[in-house]
């Protein structure tokens, strides 16, 4: 039982704001809610056909939970008085702190709750729909359930918007977060969570307070058997931080978040419609959708539209093994191509039997399957003769044991009744395949991994930016390949007798030499080489040969996530290819090895066309070191080395900017 207990599922419920309080209490009894509701006004003697108390102190007893809708100074009194009497928890609904200015007042409301936990301020509530006690000042879209979802928002309209949803997703809780002063996300969700009757959690985020905590509630969660997914807001351009660096600009747009997440276990999608669409999935089939999916429809066009669809949205659809295909062969006769997706014609319409050996045999030899339906609108048409494929889709499921989901094309073609006739048998109805594809994709997330936690974040410092001298020193010290270099503050006072021309000459003193004409490249000697006009001194070194591939490799602190890693094609195109990806320390190899799969030029460090293949090997083992390295020495705020040159054997750091906080 978590500290959130009482105001997540009260026995009794305070409400103070005249007008707020009328809106609580109806909703309350709308909702049939069975324990007490107690208004409290000073002068009124009811409200909303309830008795009012005159103040906290009348109260029959401590309440559970209490919606505060009074302005902001009063909710602060308010709150040390119900914590000094032992209430279970309240909503703070005015707004207007921080975020109006009031600094320090959030600090007091803080302080007067001490350990009574409260929401917000600047929240919107609680609405509790498995026992029907509702903190909820507005109307909502929800029902009573016996289990359902969670959903958790950084938005109050975002999660009103989502309760009006007509998909058939049951929802168990909703509750916003407002200004989280004391319970933050991790908490608030955690608690939601515990409730043996919620099934999965719906996240709308717009930030993430305390990264470390939010790993341990997914990894939580996915030891109980319970899915999250998450809309993250704020990946658009407007969101990138500047910085003199391409790490920086290359890892933002919600790169970090989206790696976060990822590695978290937490399913993520980009709109409201496939969040609802995912929930669904986890709440039936919980989280781990397998990969292999197949897709069956009786129209050649849905067939050919669902492989279009599905390229965009990351999935593919494994060929249909020998045996199955020739079973469905056997079914469907000589006309009928069998493929993945099948368009199994019409032939079989309306014949239960038939469809159903079809669509078992076919799901049985993959992880899950689509099938494509539309029934027709029942207010126009009758749709009696879709029932035969519809039935057929829940008996594949029960036959097979494997999810077999029934997707609509449009969203509307799967009426509301439809699907809530389906979601109680246990098969989920998808509304749009686009959405449905998006979701599938997300629901296939792997779990985290068991015990992994993000670096504690830092706060924000000042830096200085390294020469690259000396960073090239400190890249050898963690082990990493330099050149074999010299250094010195005059042109002249260079001496590359011990060197092995050709050589590469830089300024030092710039953050990006090559736009500062700082590098000169191919040398046989530096004779007659004039000055560089800014440089602070001078750095020459052995130029690498047989190099294959120029990579980028990047770390960095992130308000948020701790420390960043980002790597992929570099040189000084790194920002024109846009070719990377991002992780969140700490990676290993293999998780490495997998990013730069998933690099769109892989092709070219795979041996394409017969090429050589460069050392990735060395490449991961560079950025491992480099992580470590970081990672061990709070210290360092920034390493970029780009490129790193791959060759057929090794890989050598030819660059390094290296930012150390003052």
């Amino acid at each position: 039982m978590t500290r959130l207990h009482r105001l997540l599922r009260p026995r009794s419920i305070a409400v103070l704001g005249a007008g707020w309080a009328e809106n609580v209490i109806e909703q309350c009894r709308k909702m049939g809610f069975d324990g007490p509701v107690w208004p409290v006004h000073p002068k009124r003697e009811t409200i909303g056909g309830l008795k009012a108390y005159p103040s906290l102190a009348d109260l029959p007893e401590p309440p559970d939970a209490t919606f505060i809708g009074v302005n902001r100074f009063a909710t602060v009194e308010v709150v040390r008085e119900l914590a000094a009497m032992g209430a279970g928890g309240a909503i703070c609904f005015a707004s207007g702190w921080e975020e109006a200015g009031e600094a320090g007042l959030q600090a007091d409301l803080v302080a007067a709750a001490g350990e009574m936990p409260i929401l917000g301020p600047n929240c919107y509530g609680v609405i509790n729909y498995l026992d029907g006690g509702l903190l909820w000042p507005d109307q909502h879209g929800g029902q009573r359930v016996e289990r359902g979802v969670a959903l958790l928002s950084q938005s109050s309209n975002i999660v009103i918007n989502l309760t009006m949803q007509a998909r058939a997703l049951p929802v168990a809780y909703v509750a916003c977060l407002g200004n989280a002063a004391q319970v933050g996300l991790a908490e608030l969700a955690g608690a939601l969570l515990a409730d043996e009757r919620v099934t999965a959690l719906g996240l709308y985020i717009e930030g993430i307070d305390d990264a470390p905590a939010f790993a341990a509630l997914a990894e939580a969660a996915r030891v109980a058997g319970k899915g999250i997914v998450a809309v993250k807001s704020g990946k658009t351009e407007a969101s990138r931080a500047a910085a003199a660096s391409h790490t920086a600009s290359l890892a933002g747009g919600g790169a970090a978040s989206t790696a976060f997440l990822r590695q978290c276990g937490v399913a993520e999608v980009a709109s409201l419609p496939a969040l609802l669409e995912v929930l669904k999935v986890l709440h039936i089939h919980g989280p781990g959708l397998g990969e292999r999916l197949c897709s069956l429809s009786c129209s050649g066009g849905e067939a050919g539209l669902v492989a279009d669809l599905a390229d965009p949205a990351g999935i593919v659809f494994p060929p249909v093994p020998e045996m199955t295909r020739a079973r469905l062969a056997e079914i469907l006769g000589p006309i009928v191509t069998i493929s993945n997706p099948l368009d199994y014609h019409t032939f079989i319409w309306g014949d239960g039997p038939r469809t159903t050996d079809v669509f078992s045999t076919m799901l049985a030899a993959y992880d899950a399957g689509i099938f494509i339906i539309d029934p027709p609108r029942p207010d126009r048409c009758d749709p009696a003769s879709f029932r035969p494929a519809l039935e057929a889709v829940a008996a594949a499921q029960a036959a097979t044991g494997r999810p077999a989901f029934a997707v609509a094309s449009l969203p509307e073609n799967f009426d509301e009744a439809l699907a809530t006739d389906f979601m109680a048998r246990g098969v989920v109805p998808m509304m749009g395949l686009d959405t449905a594809l998006e979701a599938l994709k997300a629901a296939q997330v792997a779990p985290g991994q068991p015990g992994w936690r993000p670096v504690p974040a830092l706060p924000a410092r000042k830096t200085r930016l390294l020469d690259e001298a000396t960073g090239k020193a400190l890249l050898a010290q963690a082990g990493v390949p330099v050149p074999r270099a010299v250094s010195a503050s005059r042109l002249a006072d260079l001496d590359t007798s011990q060197l092995t021309a050709p050589f590469a000459l830089k300024g030092l003193g710039f953050a990006h030499k090559t736009e500062a004409g700082a590098v000169r490249l191919g040398l046989a000697a530096l004779d007659g080489q004039a000055e560089m006009p800014g440089a602070t001194g001078y750095l020459a070194e052995e130029m690498v040969t047989g190099v294959l591939a120029e990579m980028l490799l990047g770390l960095r602190r992130d308000p948020v996530y701790g420390l960043t890693l980002t790597l992929g094609m570099g040189g000084v195109t790194a920002e024109v290819l846009a070719d990377t990806a991002t992780l969140v320390w700490p990676v290993t190899a293999d998780q490495i090895d997998t990013a730069l799969r998933g690099l769109r030029l892989w092709p070219l460090l795979d041996g394409y066309r017969g090429r050589p293949r460069p050392d990735t090997a060395a490449f991961i083992d560079i950025a491992l070191r480099l992580g470590a390295f970081m990672a061990g020495d709070d210290g360092f705020e920034e390493i970029e080395i780009n490129p790193v040159l791959l060759c057929e054997s090794g890989a050598v750091a030819v660059d390094a900017l290296i930012r150390r906080a003052e």
